[in-house]
This record gives C-alpha cells, structure tokens and sequence, in this order.
C-alpha cells in the first residue's frame, strides 16, 4: 500500500448536497491546517442529485466556519469512489449500511461520523490521563508521511476498539438530521449535531501531529 499517497477520507449522505458535503469541505479545511498535504477528503450520496451545488445554508455553515463550499457538484456513491479509500464517515447509520452493501470490505474502516468522533474522544482522553503524547523526534518528510499514513490507516480499529465506552443512550444520536427541503432551523440542528463531530477530529489531528509541527524539524505550530 502507498504510504506517500494522501491519507483519504470519504463522507456520505443520501444526496449529496446537504450535510456531508459540509463534513467534506470542513475537515478538508481543518486537516489541511493540522497536516499539510496529508489528506484527501472527498463526499458521495446513496441517492445523488448528480452535479447539483451543495444547498444555500449548507453553503453558508461551510462559510462561517472558515471553510470554502465553491466548485462542489453532487455525485453517486460507487464502488470505484469506495476504491481506496481509508475512512468513510457516513451521516446515518442507515447510510453506513449502504456503503457496506457496495463494499463489504470497508466494514471495520465506516462509521457514523458522530459516532467515530466519540471513539476518539475516547482515545484522547485515554493519552492525557495516561500522559502520553506524539513523538518528537525529527524524521525527513518522507518518514513523517509514512507514520502519518500508517496512524491513521490504523486509526479505524483503534477506535473500533473502544466502541463500548463511546455507546449513546440513544442510537439516534450515532445519526446527523437531514435538512433537505426543510425551514432553516433544521439546518441549524444539522450544524449543532455535525459541528462537534468535525471539531473531534480535527482535535485528534492537531494532537497527533507532533512529529510535522514539532520544533526538532522546525515546522509550523499548526492551528490554534
């Protein structure tokens, strides 16, 4: 497998429009600030309004929370977008489901997106109370790329494995509402379910990019 390839990330809804395009272009953003150049974040539908531009107000969350929503076009989930493909983060679990009957294969490395945030809230948890942090030491940038593709290609069963303390009371709260064609407070409630889920990981990137940010290779301090 090609560890100087981009680590790539892939996050589904029914359409395509609403809600994982903003997921797509918000941890794109994210990611991008915590590791140059080591992701690759893409969005597919179940049920694709093919082409379409991402929604107005999905449009205008991407916006306010310094993400960039142009030159998005709607597409199909397939099996060739599945091809590769390192994590799927699906808004539904009914979504994670559809995924699943395309490709079998990808059942430990798709999740809710919510409920992969909570695993690794988890594991962050875990490395404070435990005091351990990312390594130091200076490596070239070919080094780096391979432990950063290496991380997070292992990343999925990791958090597999602390699934049963990331349990919610409700199983609706694995899920992220879909607003389409409905008043813009639906919209709002998609922002407050997605939003947290996003700032998880993008929180356990910064905390494990140590080796690219640390000052042995004197690299940039990453986001705030």
């Amino acid at each position: 497998m090609d560890t100087s390839a981009p680590v790539k990330i892939l996050t589904v809804c029914t359409g395509n429009i609403c809600r994982s395009p903003v997921a797509e272009r918000l941890l794109q953003a994210g990611l991008d600030q915590a590791v140059p150049g080591g992701f690759q974040v893409a969005s597919a539908g179940t049920r694709a309004m093919v082409g379409e531009p991402m929604q107005p107000i999905s449009a205008d969350i991407v916006r306010t929370f310094g993400g960039d929503p142009e030159g998005f076009a709607a597409r199909q989930l397939t099996p060739k977008i599945l091809r590769g493909v390192d994590l799927v983060l699906t808004m539904t679990s009914g979504h994670r489901g559809e995924v699943l009957q395309l490709d079998a294969s990808l059942l430990k490395r798709t999740f809710t997106i919510r409920e992969f945030a909570r695993m690794l809230d988890v594991l962050d948890q875990r490395d404070t109370s435990s005091g351990s942090s990312g390594d130091n030491t200076a490596v070239d940038d070919d080094g780096w790329l391979a432990a950063h593709t290496a991380f997070w290609r292992g990343l999925p069963a990791r958090a597999a494995g602390v699934r049963h303390l990331s349990l919610p009371a409700d199983p609706a709260e694995n899920d992220i509402v879909d607003p389409y064609r409905r008043p813009p407070e639906v919209y709002r409630q998609m922002e407050d379910q997605l939003a947290p889920a996003i700032v998880s990981i993008l929180r356990h990137a910064r905390l494990n990019s140590a080796v690219r940010n640390s000052p042995a290779r004197g690299g940039a301090t990453g986001a705030p």
